[in-house]
C-alpha cells in the first residue's frame, strides 16, 4: 500500500515536470510565490513540512491540512515597500468522511499610480491588485502518509488590463516514526483563462519543492530545509552590475564563477535553511537563510543582512501571534504579522 502512495506522488511530479518543460520565459501571477505567513517567512522560504495545527502550514502545503485545524481562523498582513500591502484571510473546517478543508482569500494591493499620457501629462490615477481564492483539501491516509490539493481561482487587474486564471497545488507528506517530516509539493499547475492582452498567454510560476524538517528529541529545536525548484537546475541570473565573482580589482572587468564554484553556486541557490527554537510552551524564536535571495539582491560592497529572515511566535490567551521580518534589500525589511485563533475555544460548552 505504501508503494502505491509513493508511486502516485512520483507520477504527479513527473506529469507536472513535463508540463513545465513546455513553458518558458516570463510568467503571470507572480504574487502566488510570495509568502504571506509570518512563520513561513521567518523560516526563509514559502513552503513547510511541519506537523501541527497552524493553518498557515496548510496554505503552503495542502497535505498538512488536518483535523487539528478545524474551525480555526487566521489573518496575515504584510506592510511592504512603496505603499503596497498584501496578506490573506483563512478558515478551516473538517468533515468526518470527506477530510479537512482550508479556504483562503489571498490578496496583493499595489496602491495607486499616476495615469499619464505619452507626453507625460497626468490624467488621474489607477490601481493594481491581485487576488486568489484558494480551496485546499488534506487527508491522512495512515500513520505515515498524508496527501492534499488546493484549487485556486485567480483574478488580476492592472489599470484596464485584467486576467483570470486557474491553478492547483498537489502535495504528499511522509511522517517517519523517528520524527522526520518530508513533503513533496508541486505548486501553481495551471493556466490563464483570459489574458491581459490578446494572443499573449503567459505560464504560471510553477515550482516543485522538496522540504524536510525534524524536531530534535532532547533539545527544543527544529531545523527546516527546502530544496526549491526541483524542475530546473540553473536558477542563476547574470547581472552585469552584480557579477557572481565580483569585479577584477585591476581591470574592473566583471568576473563570473566557473567550474566547481559555479556548480556549487547553482546548487546552493536551491537551498533554504530555517530553524525554530522553542522557549517554553508559549514562545518560539525563528530564523532563516535564503542563499538565492541573497545572491540576487545583495550589493557586493555592502551585503548587509540581505537573504536573512527572523521572527517569533507567542501565545496570548486564546490567540497565536507571529511576527517576522525578511531582508530583501538595504532599504529595509517588510513587517509580517499573523493572528490565528480557534473559534471553538470561544464557544461555551
Amino acid at each position: 500500500m505504501k508503494k502505491k502512495y509513493l508511486f502516485l506522488i512520483s507520477i504527479i511530479s513527473l506529469l507536472t515536470l513535463s508540463l513545465h518543460a513546455q513553458l518558458g520565459g516570463r510568467y503571470a501571477y507572480s504574487f502566488l510565490e510570495q509568502s504571506v505567513s509570518a512563520r513561513i517567512t521567518a523560516l526563509g522560504g514559502n513552503v513547510a513540512a511541519i506537523e501541527d495545527d497552524d493553518i498557515n502550514l496548510g496554505f503552503v502545503n495542502p497535505s498538512l491540512i488536518n483535523p487539528g485545524m478545524d474551525n480555526m481562523l487566521g489573518f496575515n498582513y504584510i506592510n511592504s515597500f512603496a505603499g503596497f500591502n498584501f496578506g490573506s484571510l483563512q478558515y478551516a473546517n473538517t468533515f468526518e468522511k470527506a477530510g479537512s478543508f482550508l479556504a483562503t482569500l489571498q490578496f496583493m494591493d499595489y496602491g495607486k499610480f499616476d495615469l499619464a499620457d505619452e507626453t507625460g501629462n497626468i490624467n488621474g490615477s489607477f490601481g493594481a491588485s491581485d487576488f486568489a481564492l484558494n480551496i485546499g483539501w488534506g487527508r491522512r491516509l495512515d500513520s505515515l502518509f498524508s496527501i492534499g490539493a488546493t484549487a485556486k481561482l485567480i483574478y488580476s487587474f492592472y489599470e484596464s488590463y485584467t486576467s483570470f486564471g486557474l491553478a492547483v497545488d498537489v502535495a504528499g507528506t511522509y511522517y517517519s516514526k523517528s520524527g522526520w517530516v518530508m513533503s513533496l509539493v508541486a505548486r501553481n499547475i495551471g493556466t490563464q483563462l483570459t489574458t491581459y492582452t490578446s494572443g499573449v498567454r503567459d505560464p504560471l510560476p510553477f515550482n516543485i519543492q522538496y522540504v524536510i524538517s525534524k524536531r530534535l528529541d532532547h533539545v527544543p529545536f527544529r531545523f527546516h530545509l527546502i530544496y526549491d525548484h526541483i524542475e530546473k537546475w540553473d536558477l542563476t541570473y547574470d547581472d552585469p552590475a552584480n557579477p557572481s565573482a565580483g569585479f577584477d580589482p585591476i581591470t574592473g572587468e566583471a568576473q563570473y564563477n566557473t567550474g566547481f564554484a559555479k556548480i556549487g553556486d547553482q546548487f546552493m541557490r536551491h537551498l533554504v535553511f530555517g530553524a525554530e527554537l522553542y522557549l517554553g510552551k508559549n514562545f518560539t524564536l525563528r530564523g532563516g537563510y535564503n542563499y538565492r535571495r541573497r545572491q540576487e539582491l545583495k550589493i557586493n560592497n555592502k551585503t548587509g543582512m540581505v537573504g536573512f529572515s527572523w521572527g517569533f511566535g507567542i501565545r496570548i490567551y486564546k490567540f497565536k501571534i507571529n511576527y517576522s521580518r525578511a531582508t530583501y534589500s538595504l532599504v529595509g525589511s517588510p513587517n509580517y504579522l499573523t493572528l490565528v485563533f480557534d473559534m471553538n475555544s470561544f464557544i461555551k460548552k
